[in-house]
């Protein structure tokens, strides 16, 4: 009996299980690209420069923004966020009041009258202040801000390089 008698021929027909863990591999690694293809469109870099926004965040400092904010919860209150101004420059600033709120004389836009009455942020726009008030250029001297002008909202403090743009905290 000679050993090609005693081994069966492979018909070149993969196994069952080998399919399976192929195709579950398969399926992990699409899992994988789509995650960091996500990840990669959604998450960017900033860098702090100015100091409007210290003692929270000092010039030089990296943040991750996403951009995905809806993931991570709607814009509330006190959140950080990015924004972009007229002018097209990239601000940082913390949400300070939403649609609807009333904004306290210390913080009220500069060009508005107070003999209007309190002012209150229209529905649907944002009122954002630099944490640094004396030295902040903010809503007090723009307005407010729609949700378009928002680019997105601070998820972590990080590091390392920037990838994407350098916002300016004035």
């Amino acid at each position: 009996m000679t050993m090609s008698e005693t081994t069966a021929p492979r018909s070149g027909k993969p196994t069952r299980r080998r399919r399976i863990a192929v195709t579950g591999f398969t399926l992990f690694l699409v899992m994988v690209m789509g995650f960091l293809v996500f990840v990669m469109q959604n998450v960017r870099t900033v860098e702090v420069k100015g100091n409007s926004m210290e003692p929270t965040f000092f010039s030089g400092q990296r943040l991750y923004m996403s951009r995905a904010y809806w993931l991570v919860g709607d814009i509330k209150r006190n959140d950080i966020v990015v924004a972009r101004e007229e002018d097209g420059d990239i601000i940082i600033k913390r949400v300070y009041a939403i649609g609807g709120d009333t904004v306290d004389f210390y913080n009220i836009p500069e060009d508005w009258d107070i003999t209007n009455g309190e002012y209150r942020v229209p529905e649907g726009e944002f009122y954002i202040l630099g944490d640094n008030r004396p030295v902040s250029e903010d809503s007090r001297l723009f307005g407010s801000i729609t949700r378009g002008d928002i680019l997105g909202k601070i998820v972590i403090v990080g590091f390392g390089p920037p990838t994407s743009a350098s916002a300016q905290s004035r």
